[in-house]
């Protein structure tokens, strides 16, 4: 298939609003509104830089969005970031295993994303896993609903990698992040892992079970987080990409994850007997002077 210059929004006017002014209105209020972090992220250019991944939810904006807020205005207040990596799951079973978009730009309502076409090719070479494929991104909303937030942040200043994970495997999940890690060498740049945990099942019980995959990302435990989803069948839609985030995390540096927030739909629709979980954590590296 040809790879499109300019992927088109899908999810535009369904998962998130489909012009500009009602799409910026819905994003700042899913950080002013509670439960999302109740200001306004403002990019800081002399931030420390330590954030080196991040786990951000990937439902509908009304639903996901105030706990995605959490993550970004982390982020925000980290600094200035050039290139954004973003692991997701593939809903639509289309296209390669580890699928690449490689150059072009992705459009919201917001404007132009432009792709990063060398880190993409360096990840391309790192490991015969990744693939250039636009078929497994064209329809999905996982990497889409990201971007408007990123925009939010640092307008055209900010280039991304889109890569969607159709089967997830331990080993082939840590080699991908280490590929990622290499490839972004000597660059400012942050690997999101778009994940939603429990799904359709009764608050309390979502929580109990997203309590043990929290646990192990917080331990920055990938072969961890296979296992508790694996043995306890958390019905985790994101479990490889947030795992190949960590590797990747781990190989730059990484020592610390903080859980920045966890709610489910139920607190929107009032429905917790059958609820979506969304959780926010940041992988942080040390900080200047901190090192070991």
């Amino acid at each position: 298939m040809a790879m499109p210059a300019m992927r088109a929004p899908a999810v535009a006017g369904l998962f998130y609003p489909g012009t500009a002014d009602a799409l910026q209105q819905q994003i700042q209020r899913c950080f002013l509104d509670a439960p999302g972090p109740g200001r306004l992220p403002l990019a800081a250019p002399e931030g420390p830089r330590q954030i080196l991944g991040l786990v951000v939810p990937h439902a509908g904006l009304v639903y996901s969005g105030h706990v995605a807020a959490h993550a970004y205005q982390h982020l925000a207040e980290d600094g200035l970031v050039e290139v954004a990596i973003i692991l997701a799951p593939n809903h639509h079973g289309l296209g390669a295993d580890n699928a690449v978009w490689p150059e072009g730009g992705w459009e919201t309502p917001l404007g132009n994303m432009p792709v990063a076409a060398d880190v993409a090719a360096a990840i391309l070479e790192a490991t015969p896993l990744a693939h250039a494929d636009p078929m497994a991104q064209l329809r999905d909303h996982a990497i889409e609903v990201q971007l408007p937030f990123l925009q939010l942040l640092y307008g055209a200043g900010l280039s991304i990698v889109p890569i969607s994970m159709k089967r997830y495997e331990l080993d082939a999940a840590i080699e991908l992040g280490e590929a990622i890690a290499t490839a972004m060498a000597g660059r400012n740049a942050v690997v999101i892992a778009s994940c939603d945990f429990t799904h359709h099942e009764p608050a309390s019980r979502a929580r109990t079970q997203d309590e043990r995959a929290l646990e192990m990302i917080e331990h920055l435990d990938p072969a961890g987080l296979f296992r508790q989803v694996q043995t306890h069948g958390i019905t985790t839609c994101g479990y490889g990409p947030v795992a190949a985030m960590l590797a990747a995390a781990r190989r730059m540096g990484a020592v610390s994850a903080q859980r920045l927030a966890y709610h489910t739909s139920g607190e929107v629709t009032g429905d917790y007997d059958r609820v979506v979980a969304y959780a926010a954590l940041k992988v942080m590296r040390p900080a200047s002077g901190q090192e070991s």
